[in-house]
């Protein structure tokens, strides 16, 4: 099902289904900033990563010495979520472990994701609780798809990724599964990042520690931008899709990351992961600032 938040400012949909956003609207002049999910690209426009990021190394992984299969970036964002609370410019989902969830993934859990609206931001909320006996074990991302350009009539070129610190961090390389390497290669410089196709010709770039906290989407055609803001995040991905000629581009803030290629431990062993110990709860939230 589709919900409508809104305020002055903008008109936000999101839906029950990944609990995920499908609509950033400007109420001026009706600009729109999200990737509207059209599959003939990518059909989604801004799932949740839970309870992996990225993929596992053939799907697979252990837990107490017993093997269990997750798609890339988890079950939430293919999961129905419940309405727990709508009003005008807020709105909460949750989704609890079942059956069906432990088969995949073998904790009791709950996951909250919020959405309020506040003049031109979003406010995006996550709380994970862990109601399991054991101690849990989790990665949580987000992958907006942000419209770029994001004025009709303009280039991928034309656009920009700036960021709010002077940036040299490292990127990882990414195997063909879409795995990582433990090699890094250097690939920004300053605070400005030009974009192009053939900065996403090998997949996404990922980055431990950035520097920045705040990464914006801009134009030097034009005045509309974007802010993804993300203070305490431990890593970031940036992504289009690789055969080029892409109408979006993803800016993921993540806790964790895809498995490391040569990756052969437990679940518990994976690094990014989070660990909550029993009724532990883990919140985060990250800001859209159109």
């Amino acid at each position: 099902m589709l919900y409508v938040i809104q305020n002055e400012e903008l008109l936000v949909e999101v839906r029950s289904q990944g609990a995920e956003l499908r609509s950033i609207k400007e109420k001026s002049d009706e600009t729109e900033y999200l990737w509207n999910g059209d599959p003939a690209w990518w059909k989604y426009s801004s799932p949740i990563l839970f309870p992996i990021v990225g993929k596992l190394v053939d799907g697979k992984y252990r837990v107490d010495g017993k093997t269990y299969e997750l798609p890339a970036h988890g079950l939430a964002r293919i999961s129905e979520f419940q309405l727990v609370e709508k009003a005008p410019s807020r709105i909460l989902f949750r989704l609890d472990a079942s059956e069906k969830t432990m088969k995949s993934y073998p904790w009791e859990f709950c996951l909250e994701i919020g959405y309020e609206l506040k003049d031109r931001e979003i406010h995006v909320q996550w709380k994970v609780v862990n109601e399991d006996v054991k101690d849990m074990y989790f990665s949580i991302g987000a992958h907006p798809a942000f419209r770029c350009p994001i004025v009709h009539g303009e280039n991928l070129t034309d656009c920009c990724l700036e960021f709010s610190e002077d940036e040299d961090t490292p990127c990882f390389t990414i195997t063909s599964d879409t795995l990582l390497n433990h090699a890094k290669i250097d690939s920004l410089q300053g605070k400005t990042q030009p974009l192009s196709d053939e900065f996403f010709k090998d997949g996404v770039r990922a980055y431990e520690k950035l520097k920045s906290d705040a990464v914006t989407i801009k134009s030097r055609k034009s005045s509309k931008s974007l802010t993804v803001k993300a203070p305490g995040f431990t890593h970031w991905g940036f992504w289009a899709p690789e055969r080029g000629g892409s109408p979006f581009v993803c800016i993921e803030p993540w806790f964790g990351h895809a498995d490391f290629a040569d990756f052969t431990g437990e679940f518990s062993e994976k690094e990014g992961n989070q660990m909550l110990a029993t009724n532990e709860t883990f919140q985060a939230e990250y800001v859209i600032a159109i």
